[in-house]
């Protein structure tokens, strides 16, 4: 179940010192002398330290005859000293691998411990009160999370003085590639690739949606996932505290086109987490067929494919969609549900397959399963079963075999706190705020680290952000 390793087409610097390897990328806070006269913060760092649902619950993976081995390979621990000598793959050098609307992600390596991680950027982030509010909500919620396929934060990079303070970079653990360049590979993808692949996503999104978190951006693109089969879902620029009072408007700019469900396509003001399952399920079917399910030109084709297959929604479906989105509907021809094509996706569509893909894709979010139930669906035993024997961090083995968690799907310790937002009124404000939060998470914890502006590869990755977010700014004004 091992996946193609992503090819490495870039060559922008190394990390670690040497007379052939240039300067390091970071630099290790030594005391707090050392910045007491720096303006700038990029030196060394100041401080230390539709059928009907099938019935049943969730089936325990050793009633299913689960035990060591067989699957997927567990995850390799490093132990390296951060004063040994490095090995060649650890002197990688630093890559770009990732770039989004808020940000770009580099490869690196952390001197503290010589493991490779995912860098960050996030750039102008002070430019309005609506970014500065935007940015704080997704660093707050990746200092929150704490489950296996969310991806949270590892480390911020100490901040530079208040008044230098532009950007913030965040150390994330490293993925080797995401769901998107799966799909398009010519990798195979088994049966038991999917069922693994979608109980992670499924187990996942139970963990943000207890914690009132919708993610609104759920695509195969933002689902990074190991060789080993391991996932865990990224990219929180666009999540945000479900809103409970209806009343209460919400944005529509929000879900890849390809992935978004039919209430934010015909313009309702108010959604659930139910947007978030609709997203999975588009995925689910995308995994089974290795082609996009809903691929349109504009939203209102995008609509149109979609009734295309659920057919015509009755009216109690469209209650919140704007009169133009429902008059659209109701003036074309009556359609009947064509559900029946979903067994033409692959020969993995089977019954229990379609059962539950028919049960993510319902028009009505009302009527739409919910992630937590949909993980008590039979479809995903074998996915449960394989996560837990040998891919998860929760269950271990001992002599005398496999000692399984009592939980196999936590639920988030509490809601997370929005409420701060209700007083954030000026953009100095914020920055006060995110400047004092990034401290105060770094109080005894590791040695804070800060970028080393000397670094050939943070030159290199200066000029990458730069050249991308001139290229997004182009692409908005357009």
């Amino acid at each position: 179940m091992a996946f193609q390793d992503p090819s490495h087409s870039s060559v922008c610097g190394s990390l670690f010192g040497g007379p052939d390897l240039g300067p390091k990328f970071f630099c290790i806070a030594a005391n707090n002398a050392a910045t007491a006269g720096s303006s700038t913060g990029l030196g060394t760092a100041s401080g230390s330290s539709g059928p009907a649902a099938l019935a049943g619950g969730p089936r325990h993976p050793a009633a299913l005859g689960g035990g060591p081995g067989g699957g997927a390979t567990a995850p390799q621990q490093h132990n390296k000293l951060a004063n040994e000598t490095p090995s060649p793959a650890d002197m990688e050098p630093d890559r770009p691998i990732g770039y989004g609307a808020f940000g770009v992600v580099w490869s690196v390596t952390d001197p503290r411990d010589g493991k490779r991680v995912a860098l960050k950027k996030m750039p102008n982030v002070f430019q309005n009160l609506v970014s500065c509010k935007r940015v704080f909500r997704e660093l707050k919620m990746l200092c929150f999370f704490k489950h296996d396929n969310v991806l949270s934060a590892l480390d911020i990079l100490q901040p530079p003085q208040i008044d230098c303070f532009e950007e913030i970079y965040v150390i994330t653990e490293l993925m080797q590639s995401d769901l998107h360049k799966v799909i398009v590979s010519p990798q195979p993808l088994s049966t038991d690739h999917i069922k693994v692949f979608l109980y992670q996503i499924l187990r996942g999104l139970k963990y943000l949606h207890s914690a009132g978190i919708l993610h609104r951006d759920i695509k195969p693109g933002n689902l990074l996932v190991n060789s080993n089969c391991v996932l865990k879902i990224c990219d929180f620029g666009l999540a945000r505290v479900e809103e409970l009072d209806e009343s209460r408007h919400m944005t529509q700019e929000v879900v890849t086109q390809y992935y978004r469900a039919p209430e934010i396509l015909t313009g309702s003001r108010h959604y659930s987490s139910a947007i978030d399952v609709w997203s999975v399920g588009c995925i689910f079917a995308e995994l089974l067929g290795r082609r996009i399910l809903f691929q349109a030109q504009s939203p209102i084709q995008q609509l149109d494919l979609i009734t295309d297959l659920l057919g015509t929604p009755p009216l109690s479906a469209m209650l919140s969609a704007c009169e133009g989105a429902r008059a659209h509907i109701l003036r074309g021809p009556h359609k009947p549900p064509s559900l029946s094509v979903l067994y033409m996706l692959s020969d993995g569509a089977t019954h229990e397959a379609v059962h539950l893909l028919c049960r993510m894709l319902v028009f009505d979010p009302c009527k739409r399963i919910s992630g937590r139930d949909a993980l008590s669906h039979p479809y995903l035993d074998e996915g449960r079963l394989r996560y837990h024997t040998c891919m998860c961090r929760c269950c271990f083995t001992v002599a005398s075999g496999r000692v399984y968690t009592r939980d196999f799907e936590p639920v988030a310790s509490g809601r997370f706190d929005d409420q701060y937002e209700k007083t954030l009124t000026s953009v100095w404000q914020v920055k006060e705020l995110i400047h004092r939060f990034i401290t105060e998470h770094q109080q005894g914890k590791r040695v804070p680290l800060c970028i080393n502006p000397q670094s050939a590869a943070f030159k290199t990755f200066i000029r990458s952000t730069a050249w991308h977010s001139s290229k997004v700014s182009k692409k908005e004004e357009r």
